[in-house]
């Protein structure tokens, strides 16, 4: 699977890259039949608490599959936002193995 980390106003970090890597691995193992995964990681200014938001993008068979999250910290967002895909690749996956 390629994924594609864009960080959007706010600097580049290879060590939060490498946590989204990691998560999006996770996924990639279980599900083999992913393509690609776009990346969006933001910073709102103007909110109060849980400024940090991650969006999630993801290319398979089918209809493309997105989540977003918004928490108090990247990491945090990254893992709702996952375990949000994860949800919909399970349902996805089950309607896969129905055909």
């Amino acid at each position: 699977m390629h994924i594609n980390i864009q960080f959007v106003k706010i600097k580049n970090s290879d060590a939060l890259a490498e946590f989204i890597n990691q998560q999006l691995e996770k996924l990639q193992n279980k599900y083999e039949w992913l393509i690609r995964a776009e990346v969006f990681i933001k910073w709102e200014s103007q909110a109060i608490g849980k400024d940090k938001i991650c969006e999630i993008e993801l290319s398979a068979p089918g209809p493309r599959i997105y989540a977003e999250a918004r928490a108090d910290n990247f990491e945090l967002a990254v893992k709702n936002t996952v375990a949000e895909l994860e949800q919909q690749l399970k349902k996805r996956k089950a309607v896969f193995q129905n055909h």
